[in-house]
């Protein structure tokens, strides 16, 4: 039993965390000089983003690269009524894609500077490994 649970929480403890607080995360930026990776996504209706969360952000490799790299920032819009987000949270998905995503891309990925300033965009899925995702990211550092 004790075993498991090591392995659970293992498991969890390589997990990234994806924030769905813009302003803090552009603080957290400043302080640590990472980058703000931010991904638009229809969780619950967007074929595109889950399989990129799938075949790119959940896997080992782009997880290890993101704890010491990135900031990770999700704008998840959801279309069924179990999934809804708090009001709040809406209010500030809605905010961070008037300015970054006024269009309606989904899935939908920036790489910004700490300032918030477009490194780089992705319209879509991404059709590549994560590794080659990641090779992306490193052209850019």
């Amino acid at each position: 039993m004790k075993f498991l649970l090591a392995c659970i929480l293992f498991a969890y403890s390589n997990t990234t965390i994806w924030s769905g607080d813009f302003e803090k995360s552009k603080k957290e930026a400043l302080q640590t000089h990472k980058k703000i990776l931010v991904n638009f996504s229809g969780s619950d209706w967007c074929a595109p983003c889950i399989r990129m969360h799938k075949d790119i952000f959940d896997s080992e490799i782009f997880q290890q690269y993101a704890q010491s790299k990135l900031i990770l920032v999700r704008a998840d819009f959801p279309r069924s009524k179990k999934n809804q987000l708090a009001k709040e949270q809406q209010k500030q998905n809605d905010q961070l894609a008037d300015k970054y995503n006024p269009n309606g891309i989904f899935p939908y990925t920036l790489l910004l500077d700490e300032n918030g300033k477009i490194l780089k965009s992705w319209e879509g899925y991404q059709h590549q490994s994560a590794a080659a995702f990641i090779n992306d990211l490193k052209d850019l550092e």
